[in-house]
């Protein structure tokens, strides 16, 4: 992969990661419009550093609630804190399972497939709209919720299924107040992505030099620093704005990408 294709997929994931309109599923169109010649595990690859750079991002924005969290929990009391985290263990078993014994699977099967991308960005633009039109109200996770948005976060590994605007949505239609949704859906990821990229380095089975570390770095820097700055601003948005118009977005890009991926 060559240098401003790394630096292109970073800017992509930078900005996608934040909205509810699957960052995956765009860098598998990216790199399928881009011509992008790697391996599928090559290119699973770039995919996680890019995912880890956003969650980096994500810790950077978030760290006055990640230092409180983890305050709480070095109380070792039964408090918000503690409940939290262990909703956030919850949420993770799902796409932990999912992980360990279907990503060969869906690695192959999304490797540059579009078509099935665009398929899966119409499943997040479903879910956008009936969360859009879910009555707003102002519950609180609980573990039963935790549960069902990781199982839904587990789904969303495959590519064009947002997991974000997944588990968001998710939490609207439940009754979850959306400021609580969101939160709880940008930081339960972090660590099941650092995860995530143990495993895969740990998998890696091609040398160390034939891997192209100056692109995965350039892309990482490039997602780390767009993130940061979309971040801030995209999370509002998603609070405050109406889920239809990403609704909208996701029906047209899988038109878009289904066509492009039947010519």
């Amino acid at each position: 992969m060559d240098i401003l294709t790394a630096i292109l997929l970073g800017i992509i994931q930078g900005l996608t990661e934040f909205l509810p309109i699957s960052s995956s599923g765009h860098l598998e169109i990216a790199k399928t419009i881009l011509g992008d010649k790697s391996l599928p595990k090559e290119s699973l690859l770039m995919t996680l550093v890019l995912h880890g750079a956003t969650a980096l991002s994500t810790i950077v924005v978030f760290r006055n609630d990640i230092k409180e969290i983890l305050q709480g929990l070095f109380q070792f009391k039964q408090n918000d804190a503690f409940y939290f985290s262990a909703k956030v263990i919850l949420s993770m078993i799902p796409a932990v399972l999912v992980g360990l014994f279907l990503e060969d699977f869906i690695t192959q099967l999304f490797h540059q497939n579009i078509l099935l991308v665009g398929g899966m960005l119409w499943v997040t633009a479903v879910l956008l709209y009936f969360a859009n039109r879910a009555q707003v109200t102002e519950k609180d996770l609980n573990f039963k919720n935790a549960l069902g948005i990781g199982i839904i976060q587990a789904i969303a590994i495959l590519p064009g299924i947002s997991r974000s605007g997944a588990t968001i949505a998710l939490g609207v239609i439940l009754g979850i107040d959306k400021s609580k949704a969101a939160r709880f859906s940008f930081l339960m990821v972090i660590p099941l992505i650092f995860g995530s990229m143990a495993k895969s380095i740990l998998e890696i089975d091609s040398p160390i030099s034939e891997i192209n570390l100056l692109s995965l770095s350039v892309g990482f820097f490039a997602a780390f620093l767009t993130g940061i700055l979309a971040c801030k601003w995209m999370i509002e948005w998603v609070k405050n704005s109406k889920l239809w118009y990403f609704s909208l977005y996701c029906l047209i890009a899988g038109a878009v990408a289904m066509i492009y991926g039947v010519l």
